[in-house]
């Protein structure tokens, strides 16, 4: 018979974990009938490994660092139809993996995860900063930014078919691989299931770096999310830019420096527009992302030449109105000249025209190699 569930247990230094949470969990299968397979992927200096390994588990040293490389690692080993993931430092009871496992085999959900938020948490077992601020922050961003409903996105809890994980495009070696799991989860369209579990004080000390692990979850759900980082600030940006510039120019007196900080904001939201475009249309080359019709447009053979086109128009203009200057200083003697308004104007028209030429040029280079079929 071949593999039913494979539980990995990413370890570093749990020696007087693993020899109580290994025997639990097999115990725990054993009563459910089914054939299993304990994976440790492993990065101890202490006695770890061997304890695992005196216990029946299938012991793997781990060569990179870094949580979610101990998951790729073990992913890659692991035969089981379905696959069972939990930190094996006491801190999840394994008796209460057939709830996660009853959802998979009921066919009722692709990916479990044990919530903690909706179980009960034991004294002691999580700081308040991670229960009432950092988890429930953090989670309520990712859901909001991919449309997904969880309540405890950072638990390390969770269980997923093999072939519904064989789908995920899983890159993150450190802890926000908790995050991409669940965006990827989102983004390949399976079912994502939530069971209130509960929480127990961790055996040892803990690895977590608050602040350094929250940033690392908040910084892959921003890159994730061009939209979000890129396009909407830039959009901002150029509308009010733009009420600066229009209203800065059409007041008396001239109101200058509004039209000035108007011309910045343009300028500046435009290139991080540009920013987000090339973000996205790399991400959907590299398969981190689904095509859009953003991306769709720009990743057009035509591209280039249509950027190209439009920067030069913009470029003609700015050089007419600059042209218009100069011969108004040169008909005056080249002394004092107030044309305020227009050379604005003129800095703001060549500054996106030249920003869009090398942003088509920067598009088409990322597409070359799709291009030249």
């Amino acid at each position: 018979m071949g593999v039913e569930v494979s539980v990995i247990l990413p370890t570093m230094n749990e020696e007087k974990a693993v020899e109580k949470v290994i025997p639990q969990i097999k115990e725990t299968l054993a009563q459910m009938g089914v054939t299993y397979e304990i994976i440790v992927v492993d990065k101890s200096n202490d006695k770890t490994p061997e304890i695992a390994r005196n216990l029946g588990a299938k012991v793997i040293r781990q060569k990179g660092k870094g949580y979610g490389d101990a998951y790729l690692e073990g992913f890659k080993v692991a035969k089981g139809k379905y696959i069972v993931m939990m930190d094996p430092d006491g801190s999840y009871d394994p008796k209460e993996i057939p709830k996660l496992l009853e959802i998979l085999r009921k066919e009722a959900a692709d990916f479990v995860i044990g919530s903690r938020l909706k179980g009960k948490i034991e004294p002691g077992a999580m700081p308040w900063l991670h229960r009432y601020i950092g988890n429930p922050l953090l989670t309520k961003i990712l859901n909001f930014l991919f449309k997904i409903k969880v309540s405890d996105a950072h638990s390390g809890f969770r269980a997923i078919k093999r072939d519904a994980l064989q789908k995920l495009t899983l890159k993150c070696r450190g802890m926000e691989f908790a995050s991409e799991m669940i965006i990827e989860a989102a983004k390949a369209g399976l079912k994502i299931a939530e069971v209130p579990i509960t929480y127990h004080p961790r055996i040892g000390e803990s690895k977590l770096h608050s602040f350094k692990d929250g940033w690392r979850h908040l910084r892959l759900m921003l890159l994730y999310s061009p939209l979000y980082l890129f396009l909407i600030p830039g959009l901002f940006l150029i509308l009010i830019g733009s009420v600066f510039l229009i209203y800065g120019s059409n007041t008396e007196p001239l109101r200058a420096h509004l039209m000035i900080l108007g011309s910045l904001l343009i300028i500046v939201g435009f290139q991080i527009i540009n920013f987000g475009i090339s973000g996205k249309v790399y991400a959907v080359k590299e398969g981190f992302d689904k095509p859009n019709k953003i991306s769709r447009f720009f990743m057009r053979y035509s591209i280039l030449e249509e950027g190209l086109i439009l920067g030069t128009v913009l470029f003609i203009l700015g050089f007419i109105l600059g042209l218009r200057i100069f011969l108004k200083w040169r008909a005056i003697g080249y002394g004092e000249l107030f044309e305020v308004r227009s050379a604005i104007i003129v800095l703001t028209l060549m500054a996106l025209s030249i920003q869009l030429i090398f942003f088509s040029f920067f598009i088409s280079f990322l597409m070359l190699k799709d291009n030249s079929k």
